[in-house]
């Protein structure tokens, strides 16, 4: 694993939509069975008007979004690594054959700590999935510590 300094520009590939300075890199495709990311050229802002365009469901349910990793204010991270990316490069098998063409990547926590394995199982992960499998809410779930 690669030492990553924890500063603003590192970007969470699974912020909420609501977290601050937060922007959209993908939009969610695919089955309500198998949901997928189709990721954007570039990032967008969350405005207002694109939340309001995701209404009647969640923004989550259709948009991917990051924001500057929370670091110690985030449950899913040990003081230094993003454990939710440890699990999803664990237990998640790749969905992509080639790295998906991500927007954010250069910025990215999951990139930085877990490289080519966590591309290639991100088009899967979608923030607000209500008919998640097993093994993502697992991965989603898992105790902290």
């Amino acid at each position: 694993m690669k030492d990553i300094a924890v500063d603003k520009t590192t970007l969470c590939p699974s912020a909420r939509p609501e977290a601050e300075d937060s922007v959209v890199f993908g939009i969610i495709s695919g089955t309500v069975a198998e949901p997928c990311v189709t990721y954007l050229k570039q990032p967008l802002p969350i405005t207002d008007e694109l939340i309001a365009k995701a209404s009647p469901i969640t923004p989550a349910e259709i948009f991917r979004t990051a924001a500057p990793c929370a670091t110690k204010g985030c449950q899913h991270f040990d003081g230094q690594d993003c454990r939710l990316a440890m699990r999803i490069v664990e237990k998640l098998p790749p969905v992509a054959e080639e790295l998906p063409p991500c927007s954010i990547r250069r910025d990215c926590r999951w990139w930085l700590q877990e490289g080519k394995a966590a591309c290639m199982r991100c088009p899967q992960v979608i923030t607000d999935n209500y008919n998640a499998s097993e093994i993502a809410v697992e991965v989603a779930t898992s105790a902290v510590g």
